[in-house]
């Protein structure tokens, strides 16, 4: 087994590095807060995400994981550092590569101190054209020849959240990038337990394209499935039935064509806007790319307009913060600007979600946060069904009440004012 420095505790550094940990290798995560390093070496996940603490509790118990902020040790101990730092998008679209460039000036010094091939990989998500970039600064500040004394890799990350460790343990596809045959091979090796095609691309860049592509098109189908949605309603036509009807077509399949508020968290959003950003700087306009954002930022205020026509009430239960089930993430969540439209409108919220009320505390600090779905819809008198978690499927919670059903939750829909939001 190979010994791995994972550098970033966050969402897809800490997955990667219990999940190497749960085959055997030797991991050791690295991140500047000492006290996410703390939370970790204490088996406390950082974040929610499912299984993430039994597998977290098995890797910290068997020896095969430990966190440091020590970097510079870290990846001179190890076979493979990979870079699994945030990448957020900037005003204008671009990705703002700080955090990683940071970090390579972090691996350059341990690489001339270590003896023997050592492979650095980006996992962080990179426009293309990023990580062969790196190159001449790890040889400027190792003294090393990338091929020789190092390699370098591109290996996307393709994680789900809410089931980010079923998809890295059982991944429909490994994709890497290399410099050279032999960082190819280091990282192949990595990944040989998890029993999948393993895709070697041609170029670095290449690599990085998967990424960028496979975002914006599970993105586009969304806002396809949004828009067909928004002509549906005023059709009177149910957009699930439809799109039960259009997923059976194995040309197409039925995932990611369900209609809802809008698609969010800490991938589509930014990648969109990345690759969109990236176009432009070759001189192409991506269209197509540019309306996938435009019907997304539209979708969530549809919520609203769909709201006022039922008779705007002034006391509204919001249930459903986090951008997904499965996730304690609000980043780009359509929960966000469906309560800030209902504050400039004077409305008292009453919001429940399972797992992201804490992160979404910092946002909206004044509204109030209910112990259960039940008594966020008790004090309201209209409630707004944004996010599909399990706990809300419970049509008896609704009664008497004036309901947006954002995601096709409520099937017994008498004694209520139901009004979905595509059908």
């Amino acid at each position: 087994m190979t010994n791995i420095c994972v550098i970033g505790t966050g969402y897809v550094g800490l997955i990667a590095a219990v999940c190497f940990a749960k085959v055997g290798h030797k991991v050791v995560c690295v991140d500047n807060n000492q006290e996410k390093v703390d939370k970790v070496n204490g088996k406390i996940p950082p974040i929610y995400e499912e299984s993430l603490q039994e597998y977290l509790n098995e890797a910290i118990d068997s020896g095969n994981l430990r966190a440091t902020t020590d970097l510079h040790n870290a990846v001179k101990e190890s076979d493979a550092t990979f870079i699994a730092v945030g990448t957020p998008c900037r005003e204008d679209g671009s990705i703002n590569l700080d955090f990683v460039n940071s970090v390579i000036e972090g691996i350059g010094p341990a690489l001339k101190e270590r003896e023997g091939y050592h492979v650095v990989v980006t996992k962080s998500t990179v426009a293309p054209g990023t990580t062969e970039r790196f190159i001449p600064r790890l040889e400027e500040l190792s003294g090393k020849k990338c091929g020789e004394g190092f390699g370098i890799c591109m290996n996307p990350e393709f994680l789900k959240e809410g089931l980010a460790i079923e998809d890295f343990m059982k991944p429909d596809r490994v994709v890497i990038g290399q410099s050279d045959d032999h960082a190819g091979n280091v990282i192949a090796e990595i990944y040989q337990p998890y029993e999948t095609e393993i895709v070697r691309m041609s170029s670095l860049r290449a690599a990085e394209m998967v990424k960028y592509t496979s975002n914006s098109l599970l993105a586009t189908k969304i806002s396809f499935a949004n828009e067909v949605g928004d002509i549906c309603k005023r059709l009177g036509i149910d957009v699930y039935e439809v799109m039960k009807g259009v997923g059976l077509d194995h040309r197409l399949g039925p995932y990611f064509l369900n209609a809802g508020p809008g698609f969010g968290g800490s991938c589509f959003p930014k990648d969109v806007s990345a690759l969109i950003h990236k176009a432009g700087e070759v001189d192409f306009n991506a269209k197509l790319l540019k309306m996938v954002l435009e019907v997304n930022h539209d979708q969530p205020y549809r919520v609203v307009d769909l709201a006022k026509f039922k008779g705007l009430r002034d006391r509204i239960a919001i249930l459903g913060l986090a951008f997904k089930p499965g996730t304690d993430d609000i980043r780009y969540t359509p929960a966000k600007p469906i309560i800030e439209e209902f504050l400039k409108e004077g409305k008292q919220i009453f919001a429940y979600d399972p797992q992201a009320m804490d992160n979404m505390r910092s946002v909206f600090p004044d509204i109030t946060y209910t112990n259960s779905a039940r008594e966020a819809v008790e004090n309201a008198d209209m409630v707004i069904i944004v996010t599909h978690w399990d706990e809300f499927r419970d049509d008896n919670l609704y009664k008497g009440k004036v309901v947006i059903d954002c995601r096709d939750i409520v099937k017994d829909r008498c004694d209520m004012d139901y009004e979905g939001l595509c059908w």
